[in-house]
């Protein structure tokens, strides 16, 4: 053929062979979150971008250019707070300290408590500790016998209260004592335990690992081993363990290859999973009810007021049901992380709570009775790790410590535990008796007038801002001082257990609002009128100056 008359028809070739694949990439970049959170490169190449430096002192009580009188509030409430640490803290703020410098996990956290800019002059006068002796009802001791209000949940893994972990612990290891820590072979117990999964969650084969972040990879591997497809969707803002292909963009050294972090409750999330034919599954974490499209509230990142949350249930019930759909239509494995959630929305999980089935449920946390858990519950086809056609062709997971007799004997305990007539009627009108704890709270700080509000998920809680301000991240201070303990996030999540009663709630009441209204006295939220755009676009403009 000529080659003036063959060219033409190789051109066409590659438009048609192009067109189809740009529409795709299209149709792709429309269904990620408009923000950074759903884009993970360019997430994490700002993230390399950003300078760092830290506050000198004046810029620490003025970053926000407000009046001396406010500025002098400041200054005498910080040294009226650091005098209150020095002095009710010591043996715990020492021992912290020294820790500090050989466990890697505590310099993380210390750092990254508030904004980094703060960061330096903050931990240089204000000493808190990591470190508590006891816990007992709702609350925990630290060394130097101060006691707090616990609203960590331990990351969530205090759901019905740390005495009754003490209890399963205990009652675990009394079932498997003449056993003890033998591995391979399993205790009579893990039998039990499996069933009563497989109840739960309504699907038929088990496998257990030691945490949620290892449940998680084992339910994508196997997911990918069985479509034969090597893409996994997840969401914008959810998280679903530290490990490379669910957490891509700052925090994980290596850029995402095979994940797509698309847009929930979008109907052009579907449409992408409807039109491409590489996505092996996606993934779930139903957490993220509470803050769509969010990454998890964190007050390393409270620069300003914008935090927001909403939470809708009959709306994330019905995203869930056509995400199933689309799923189903597909092939798509649909896999719920439940680890954090999972019996906190309800004794059958958060596939009971928002009535939608999945083929993959991966649980965690308190499921283990107060031990190091992850579990991986099934449709019998996508838990198979081999193929009888093919005896080499295997998706190989097998950890040391899977199944471990105690940690089995303390699920059994909590599992016990779930279908008692005690803890069903913990679960009697969840939803009422916390939104309405959620309203009570909410109504004393509306009446004294103060900027913060609350909003909640049952028993997982964001604390908000209404005000536009700089220095809502000292409020984890406050709390502390008035006896209430936060995790190292601060006051982005707030976790109760199913075992507060009224009376002490009223006291966590009473110590939150006396806590906002010390804050507001010391002036951290009386600084000049201006908005949350403003407040980032002066953060931005002070980057830029900063030396390269």
């Amino acid at each position: 053929m000529d080659d003036n008359i063959a060219l033409p028809f190789l051109a066409l070739g590659l438009l048609a062979w192009a067109l189809p694949k740009a529409k795709r990439r299209i149709e792709l970049s429309r269904a990620k979150h408009r923000s950074l959170a759903g884009h993970s490169r360019i997430a994490k190449r700002i993230a390399g971008l950003l300078p760092g430096y830290a506050y000198d002192e004046a810029t620490f009580f003025n970053s926000d250019h407000a009046d001396s009188t406010v500025v002098q509030r400041r200054r005498d409430g910080f040294a009226k707070l650091a005098a209150l640490y020095a002095e009710r803290f010591p043996k715990s703020a020492a021992m912290t300290a020294s820790a500090r410098e050989i466990i890697s996990d505590l310099q993380f956290t210390g750092r990254y408590r508030v904004p980094y800019q703060y960061s330096d002059y903050l931990s240089q006068h204000i000493k808190s500790g990591s470190f508590v002796k006891s816990s007992q009802g709702v609350t925990v001791t630290d060394l130097d016998d101060n006691v707090f209000y616990d609203l960590t949940g331990s990351y969530g893994v205090n759901l019905l209260g740390y005495d009754f972990y003490k209890a399963s612990i205990e009652a675990g290891q009394q079932l498997v004592k003449d056993l003890g820590p033998v591995l391979g072979a399993y205790h009579p117990c893990v039998l039990e335990n499996v069933n009563r999964l497989k109840a739960i969650s309504g699907l038929d084969e088990v496998s257990f690992h030691m945490s949620g972040t290892e449940a998680v990879m084992q339910a994508v591997r196997l997911a990918r081993y069985h479509t034969k497809r090597s893409h996994l969707v997840r969401f914008s803002g959810s998280y679903h363990g530290w490990w490379e292909d669910v957490q891509p963009g700052p925090g994980n050294p290596l850029p995402p290859r095979e994940t797509h972090t698309l847009k929930e409750m979008d109907e052009r999330t579907l449409h992408v999973l409807r039109t491409r034919n590489d996505i092996a599954c996606v993934l779930v974490n139903p957490l993220q009810a509470l803050h769509p499209n969010a990454p998890a509230p964190g007050d390393s990142s409270l620069v300003d007021s914008s935090r927001r949350v909403a939470y809708d249930r009959a709306a994330y019930t019905d995203w869930l049901k056509k995400l199933r759909a689309v799923c189903t239509e597909r092939g798509i494995v649909l896999i719920f992380d439940e680890v954090f959630l999972g019996f906190r929305l309800a004794q059958g999980g958060a596939q009971a709570y928002f009535g939608i089935q999945a083929d993959m449920v991966t649980y965690g946390k308190t499921l283990g009775g107060g031990l190091p858990v992850g579990v991986v519950c099934g449709r019998s086809a996508l838990m198979k790790r081999y193929r009888d056609d093919r005896p080499g062709d295997i998706c190989f997971a097998r950890g040391t410590f899977n199944a471990h007799p105690y940690v089995m004997g303390a699920m059994k305990a909590f599992l016990d535990a779930l279908e008692t007539p005690a803890i069903a009627k913990l679960y009697d009108r969840i939803d009422e008796r916390w939104d309405g704890r959620a309203k009570l709270l909410n109504g004393r700080l509306e009446e004294q007038g103060l900027p913060v509000r609350v909003a909640n998920m049952s028993t997982v809680w964001t604390v908000l801002y209404t005000q536009p301000s700089r220095y809502n991240w000292m409020l984890q201070f406050y709390l502390r001082a008035h006896g209430l303990a936060l995790s190292w996030v601060g006051s982005g999540r707030l976790i109760f257990s199913l075992n507060y009663g009224d009376v002490e709630f009223g006291e966590v009441v009473r110590r939150f609002a006396d806590a906002v209204q010390a804050m507001q006295n010391d002036g951290w939220w009386s600084g000049p009128e201006q908005t949350n755009q403003t407040i980032r676009k002066g953060i931005f403009r002070e980057m830029l100056r900063q030396p390269r």
